[in-house]
């Protein structure tokens, strides 16, 4: 069994094929809106959800990019997955553009071949991201839907290392729970809070400083396409019906991102995909990780 945790803000009709396509009636799922997208997305979200077993939304907050606030929406929903049963052993975070390339059979059937293993994407910030290190190095406030620089430095945590990654995981209930309820995860809830994109690095300092949570692989088994962005940043592409081929050829268990106001072909073509051998029977995929190859290792902007 898999828990879900969706963060959706827009396109309620692109969620909905979303949540559809990653529905199983063993699998968990919490859906969380944020709050700045109005009453109205959320009460719609609400209101889809409720026929369906095991599925809920919790409670909307802002949920702003590059604030802790992002973290915090995703441990009060792995929390709330916690309680909801004790029978998943996996979790996987979603965006409301994000779209499966494998059916919940295969992926099911991934992660059992896997046990053990964190899938999160989790580089030494220092060594292979020195320049976003002003994210740590000083001291963030988030206030009134922004973020704001203090401009006051301040020291790392002693005896530990900075890492830095992508927000996507799918990880152990174990690790779930140890950083929802451990109290050795709370030094780092302290810290992060008052940092500057801190879902991107959160939860892989947590993994690689507090323990043996596994083998942690480096990989989030996301397909994103970064494309630049400004002079040094990237950002994930919208996928389109061209690209159908790639994605189904795809080891990756899901791709982002999507835009169904542009391209809802592409979703089309990917729900029939999902019916198909090759995206139901699992078979162990051949998975070559090139560290720092742009399509599994974004370069991150300085903040």
């Amino acid at each position: 069994m898999i828990a879900y945790f969706v963060l959706v803000h827009r396109y309620p009709a692109q969620f909905k094929r979303l949540f559809k396509a990653i529905y199983a009636p063993g699998n968990v799922y919490v859906v969380h809106v944020d709050k700045s997208s109005g009453a109205e997305l959320a009460q719609e979200i609400s209101d889809f959800l409720d026929p369906y077993q095991n599925a809920e939304t919790l409670e909307s907050r802002d949920a702003l990019w590059g604030g802790y606030s992002l973290v915090d929406a995703e441990l009060r929903g792995m929390a709330r997955l916690l309680e909801m049963g004790d029978e998943w052993t996996h979790y996987i975070n979603l965006s409301g553009q994000d779209f499966p390339l494998k059916s919940q059979n295969y992926i099911c059937q991934f992660l059992a071949a896997n046990p053990g293993k964190q899938f999160i994407r989790a580089l030494d910030q220092r060594k292979k991201r020195p320049e976003t290190l002003n994210r740590i190095s000083h001291l963030f406030v988030e206030a009134d839907g922004n973020m704001n620089a203090t401009g006051l430095a301040r020291p790392y945590l002693a005896g530990d290392t900075p890492f830095i990654g992508t927000q996507w995981k799918a990880v152990t209930r174990s690790f779930c729970e140890f950083v929802c309820h451990d109290p050795q995860a709370q030094r780092f809830k302290d810290f992060y809070r008052n940092s500057l994109i801190a879902d991107e690095a959160f939860f892989q300092t947590v993994i690689m400083n507090s323990g043996d949570h596994g083998t942690v692989t480096n990989d989030d088994l996301r397909m994103i396409d970064w494309v630049p962005d400004g002079d040094i940043k990237l950002r994930p592409r919208n996928y389109e019906s061209k690209d159908f081929g790639d994605l189904k050829r795809s080891t990756d268990l899901f791709a982002r991102k999507f835009d169904a106001e542009d391209d809802a072909e592409i979703l089309t073509m990917l729900e029939r995909h999902l019916q198909s051998p090759a995206a139901s029977a699992y078979q162990t995929p051949i998975r070559v990780l090139v560290p720092d190859s742009p399509s599994h290792a974004p370069q991150f902007a300085a903040a």
